[in-house]
């Protein structure tokens, strides 16, 4: 659905030319939830923003759907950002108009429907997003969730096939970011719209996202499933969103005084809570501390990872019986 070949983004500052994006190649499978992490200044919402070319790419092509965006005329780039739904950070709503003028602008400005088309579009749009109640209010009166769900109701309005989300839910406490963030999954699997969403949370690729790319000083760094990043990232940048700034120096030297060998154990599905330890420890007769863990969940997936520390009996043998259980074994010290 979204291609990048080579796609570089400078900006001209007093004088000189400053990149924002670095060579950057990157495919979008139509249907996915993709999204991009990194911190600020690490070129995400450029990328983002050169996909409906908001902003324009200094080089490279860029591919919606087959079609290279970066040769369309004014005509054509009207056409385009119909096609592509976009959801803002501080919602960017009129604050003149009311809930459902505001989801009704969009259709009025492609002015090929009518009054009774846009009232029916609106109303089922409004239900949609769960604020029939609220269509006749203004921006002032509503909640910055209920704002949110103006946005994205009007980035839906002309039915788009993709759906840009440039930091939905920063602006947004964790309980309402969840509410949001379930509506955009609902929305992926009845519409089928691709999505492409930015921030610098963790937690919103883990709830979210099929596919995920981690940016840092405007390259991508490390990019792939959202299961194999979250679980094992590779990259310094990714393992800083991951365990929060915890680095296997630190654990290296929290863990210095423990004995035995130390195993950081990744469990997907139904092995995540099964009684596994228990039965490798009788089998193998090794005694096992538990040093750190957490039991999670990559969308509907359930997933956990353990560190610990393997003594007597058979290690050997207690390490192969949890591969032969479908679990991830990381040799953390010998």
């Amino acid at each position: 659905m979204i291609e990048f070949q080579q796609v570089t983004k400078a900006y001209h500052v007093a004088g000189r030319d400053i990149p924002a994006l670095h060579a950057t190649d990157l495919t979008i499978e139509a249907g996915q939830v993709y999204g991009i992490i990194g911190h600020s200044g690490a070129g995400k919402s450029t990328l983002l923003r050169l996909i409906n070319r908001l902003e324009e790419p200094s080089s490279g092509s860029i591919f919606v759907n087959g079609e290279d965006v970066t040769s369309l005329d004014a005509q054509g780039l009207r056409r385009l950002r119909q096609r592509v739904g976009m959801i803002f950070q501080h919602f960017n709503l009129l604050s003149s108009a009311t809930v459902a003028d505001n989801v009704a602008m969009p259709l009025r400005l492609a002015g090929n429907h009518d009054r009774r088309q846009i009232s029916e579009r609106v109303k089922a749009l409004l239900a949609r997003v769960g604020l029939s109640e609220h269509a006749n209010k203004y921006p002032a009166q509503l909640s910055g969730g209920q704002k949110q769900r103006v946005g994205i109701a009007r980035a839906l309005a002309t039915e788009p096939s993709i759906l840009l989300c440039d930091e939905a839910t920063s602006a947004l406490d964790p309980h309402t970011t969840r509410q949001v963030l379930q509506l955009l999954a609902e929305i992926n699997q009845e519409l089928k719209l691709t999505i492409v969403l930015i921030t610098h949370e963790m937690d919103v690729i883990r709830r979210v996202c099929d596919q995920v790319a981690v940016m840092d000083g405007g390259h991508i760094v490390e990019q792939g499933k959202v299961t194999d990043v979250f679980l094992h990232p590779q990259h310094p940048t990714t393992r800083s969103f991951v365990f929060d700034d915890e680095s296997d120096e630190q654990q290296a030297e929290d863990f210095a005084h423990v004995p035995g060998r130390i195993l950081r154990l990744t469990f997907l599905g139904e092995s995540t809570f099964a009684p596994l330890l228990g039965q490798v420890a009788r089998a193998s007769g090794v005694d096992y501390s538990i040093l750190a863990g957490r039991i999670d969940r990559i969308r509907d997936l359930p997933c956990g990872q353990l560190t610990l520390a393997l003594i007597g009996g058979d290690v050997e043998k207690a390490m192969a019986e949890l591969a032969a259980a479908n679990v991830h074994v990381e040799v953390l010290r010998p």
